[in-house]
């Protein structure tokens, strides 16, 4: 039966008066064949203790809480165009064309992505989403994320208290791809999505409805990690997520730097979009990335540069048009003797480019 709170809470008032607890509540949901938990949804606003309720109200405070469950979200989603632009940089490779595959399908497959940082997990799953025309709603997840962050909540607008969908909630109504980046990052809180990655619906509490998906609607989880920590401290905040919660992946992919010839047609475009026409410069940037990856995978060095960083690099040059100047800012980030190594490997890479150090610039400038 549908659950008006004013007609719920006055039936409830009649049969028990004021005070009840939870034996009435089960004595009344048995005449009316409804389910306990979802009266005591409804009621939650009228709770004094564990098992017990005071239903002395006045019938507008009744009102407004009624309004504050029937109330729609914040934003209708219907205002919304959450399709990502296609980006004339992006070139595919890796998981990409059996992730676009998953999502062509429009079948729930809930799917982990897992990589080192920097390599285009959440950029190529956009970028699928483009190509597809299928929305995508992206939430970082980060140690605080809990289930107010993910599901929804009341929230206070215009004075009034209304409930909000939370990102969970609006991609499974649109029946549009949940991307849940770094979500190695969570803590025990993301528990919540379990029966959300076994397809089903969620019985929304806090206000007594359930939600069914849409057709389409599919969560993809990103990580540095496996959800198993991180071993070498590389990425620390990263947690050991659930066992139980992993399980409910089907399939998880592990993405991996692209080789040279693809990262030189990634850099190639992002230099054309920027108007830099130095060819040269992106292929000994390539080389110098790949030789520091081989590196570091033999165990000769502990920091690594990404593809991301090459095009912060190719980024910093269109703008200083000074490839020591590019090169320098953007490795500052590591420690003084690994950024010594890298600027010292770039020199012999690029057999024709002397390194000239930014400080001896700045003087003869001035």
């Amino acid at each position: 039966m549908a659950l008006n709170l004013e007609s719920l809470v006055t039936s409830l008032q009649s049969l028990y008066g004021e005070e009840i607890v939870a034996a009435d509540i089960r004595a009344w949901c048995l005449m009316n064949n409804t389910h306990y938990h979802t009266v005591t949804s409804k009621i939650t606003e009228f709770k004094v203790g564990r098992g017990k309720w005071n239903l002395k109200v006045v019938p507008r405070e009744v009102n407004n809480i009624e309004k504050a469950y029937q109330a729609p979200a914040v934003v209708p989603p219907v205002e919304q165009n959450l399709t990502p632009a296609k980006n004339d940089t992006f070139v595919h490779f890796g998981p990409f064309n059996d992730i676009k595959t998953i999502l062509k399908t429009s079948v729930f497959y809930p799917t982990f992505i897992t990589g080192l940082s920097g390599n285009g997990k959440t950029f190529s799953v956009e970028q699928a989403c483009a190509q597809l025309g299928r929305e995508l709603i992206r939430v970082n997840i980060t140690i605080e994320t809990d289930e107010d962050d993910l599901i929804g909540g009341f929230r206070l607008v215009d004075g009034a208290t209304v409930w909000h969908n939370g990102p969970v909630i609006e991609a499974m109504e649109r029946g549009c791809v949940l991307l849940l980046d770094e979500i190695d990052l969570a803590s025990n809180k993301i528990l919540c999505l379990q029966p959300i990655l076994e397809g089903n619906g969620i019985f929304l509490k806090k206000i007594g409805r359930f939600v069914s998906p849409e057709k389409g609607f599919n969560v993809i989880a990103t990580a540095n990690t496996k959800g198993k920590g991180s071993d070498d401290g590389r990425f620390i905040g990263t947690n050991v997520l659930n066992e139980a919660f992993l399980e409910r992946f089907p399939v998880t992919f592990e993405q991996n730097y692209p080789s040279p010839a693809i990262e030189k047609r990634i850099l190639g475009k992002v230099a054309s979009v920027l108007g830099v026409t130095d060819t040269d410069f992106c292929q000994r940037l390539v080389d110098w990335g790949d030789i520091i990856r081989k590196t570091f995978y033999d165990g000769g060095i502990d920091e690594i540069i990404s593809t991301r960083r090459l095009v912060h690099i190719v980024r910093a040059y269109s703008i200083f048009n000074n490839k020591a100047k590019a090169i320098e800012v953007c490795v500052n980030r590591f420690d003084d003797e690994t950024k010594q190594s890298f600027l010292e490997l770039y020199d012999k890479v690029d057999v024709e480019f002397e390194f000239e150090k930014v400080e001896d610039k700045v003087d003869e400038d001035n």
